[in-house]
């Protein structure tokens, strides 16, 4: 069955519903960063469904969302792919000595049943399927809706990267890679936070691309948890090989 259209929000309706979503946002990152350990394991799901459900009530479809069943078979083909390039690139990347140094990141260091826990259950339900949800799901519709893809893509990818500010702020001190390259120190924090909020949001720009060639969040989702969930097996693969 078709989405059925709905009417668009208007601009004052908009503004204020993009307000709302960013305040939760906000909340829920500082939550995940200064709460109870996993509190995003448990604070993603809810918050992804509720921010679907303002989404839903705001005027957006299905197909707005990047849910509609019409484009799931699509997106499944676009995220098998994109699983298979990763794990190809990663691949390499681990057999080369001069970019191995790449996954020595000490937050990695997991026991293997540990670290399958992470990739298949933390990554996908307590980081992933939030922050699909909100950056090319709801935020990328709503733009979308008053301004078209170009100004939504910008929007949720800009937005994506300021909200990897909390989470990149030890990123010197954990990753063996970045710390060498630009220190420990405070200079080299700062400049560990600007390069992973860059990153994170040309991550994003190409991100909102898959959703949009395929239709789906599933696309984006599936590159999204191949980089984090591969990069973390493989950095704890090697952690445990360099101990025994």
């Amino acid at each position: 069955m078709p989405d059925h259209s709905a009417s668009h929000p208007s601009r004052p309706r908009l503004l204020l519903i993009f307000g709302l979503v960013l305040a939760i946002l906000a909340a829920v990152n500082v939550a995940d960063k200064y709460g109870p350990h996993h509190t995003g394991l448990v604070a993603g799901p809810l918050v992804a469904l509720a921010l679907v459900l303002i989404a839903r009530r705001a005027g957006l479809t299905w197909h707005d969302l990047g849910m509609s069943r019409r484009t799931f078979v699509p997106g499944l083909k676009y995220a098998l792919g994109a699983v298979a390039v990763v794990a190809v690139i990663y691949t390499i990347g681990a057999a080369i000595p001069a970019t191995r140094v790449a996954f020595h990141d000490v937050r990695y260091h997991l026991h293997p049943g540990a670290a399958l826990i992470t990739a298949f259950v933390v990554v996908p339900l307590g980081t992933v399927l939030l922050e699909e949800v909100a950056f090319r799901g709801v935020l990328l519709g709503l733009v979308n809706r008053h301004r078209g893809a170009t100004w939504a893509s910008i929007t949720s990818s800009v937005l994506f990267g300021l909200w990897h500010i909390l989470p990149s702020l030890r990123l010197a001190q954990v990753n063996q890679a970045v710390g060498g390259v630009l220190g420990v120190g405070a200079t080299g924090r700062i400049l560990a936070i600007l390069g992973a909020v860059a990153f994170t949001a040309l991550a994003g720009l190409l991100l909102c691309e898959l959703r949009r060639r395929s239709g789906s969040l599933l696309a984006a989702a599936a590159l999204h948890w191949a980089t984090n969930g591969l990069g973390l097996l493989i950095a704890a693969a090697l952690a445990t090989t360099s101990l025994t």
